[in-house]
């Protein structure tokens, strides 16, 4: 096994063992405080404790039970499916018209899509509570919806602007020069083929929004309060196994919907068989 090549370049798997070994070594001490959560959330002491001197669920039940989680974890799932919806269909409609655009500008715009990843979030956070302390926004679902989408808008435009350099528009184009409108072809030539990515940049938007808390912090509170934000407050004022719980959860539910995202990456997308591909004709008359 070690003797076999790693690389083109016959690199053999021992050669690199060492880079195996560095690799393993940072992604453990990356995970690693996230995992001790999870022991952390099946104590049955009344604080935070590891080793857990005895095994329970009871947190667990304390989370099912009380009201103000459920409303706090209902709004961070409403919140995080607009996000999907709103930050997937900009995102995609953002990068196809970078994609197809031919202004001396494009690098600028997609510079400019990039500032919300680059701004430190509490910059971001602070610029926003003063706007909607302006628009009255502030504790509202509009606004926290809005928020963060700004905040994932930019991963959709990466992973769809990647998709689109292997796309080859001449398809687009011949269902437009047989009659198709513009938009028409864009949803029946270039978003079946486009979709894999489209929908990983959507399962993305959602985690970027379920996770958020620095802008949830300024924003988000009262009856309009996330799970995060309710998870920090927690931590303030009392600190208990329910938070490892609820942490536990958001880490299972993160890991899934990224596993999903790697999987859906790594299936190619599906091309028609010779002989059965629609024709661009046939596109363009439906």
């Amino acid at each position: 096994m070690l003797r076999r090549p790693a690389t083109e370049t016959q690199i053999t798997h021992g050669g690199r063992l060492w880079l195996y070994v560095l690799g393993g070594l940072t992604l453990l001490f990356l995970i690693l405080p996230s995992l001790l959560v999870i022991p952390l959330s099946f104590s049955d002491s009344r604080y935070l404790a590891f080793p857990p001197p005895g095994w329970s669920t009871r947190w667990y039940e304390a989370y099912f039970d009380a009201i103000e989680w459920r409303d706090a974890t209902a709004m961070s799932f409403t919140a995080a499916t607009l996000t999907m919806v709103i930050s997937t269909a900009l995102g995609t409609l953002a990068a196809y018209g970078m994609h197809t655009s031919q202004s001396r500008f494009t690098q600028l715009a997609y510079a400019t899509f990039m500032l919300p990843l680059i701004i430190p979030g509490i910059l971001i956070a602070i610029g926003i509570f003063l706007l909607y302390a302006h628009l009255g926004l502030n504790n509202t679902l509009t606004g926290i919806v809005l928020a963060h989408s700004v905040m994932a808008i930019p991963l959709v435009v990466i992973l769809v602007a990647s998709s689109f350099k292997s796309y080859d528009m001449n398809q687009e184009m011949v269902a437009r020069s047989l009659g198709a409108s513009r938009p028409w072809a864009f949803l029946t030539v270039t978003l079946p083929q486009i979709k894999t990515s489209v929908i990983s940049a959507a399962l993305l938007a959602f985690i970027t929004s379920l996770d958020e808390v620095v802008i949830s912090l300024f924003i988000a509170g009262g009856d309009k309060a996330t799970l995060t934000r309710r998870m920090f407050n927690a931590l303030r004022d009392e600190i208990d196994p329910t938070i490892a719980a609820i942490s536990t959860l958001l880490i299972l539910i993160s890991i899934f919907l990224l596993g999903l995202t790697q999987l859906l990456q790594r299936s190619p997308n599906q091309q028609p068989t010779p002989g059965n591909e629609p024709s661009p004709r046939q596109s363009a008359k439906a």
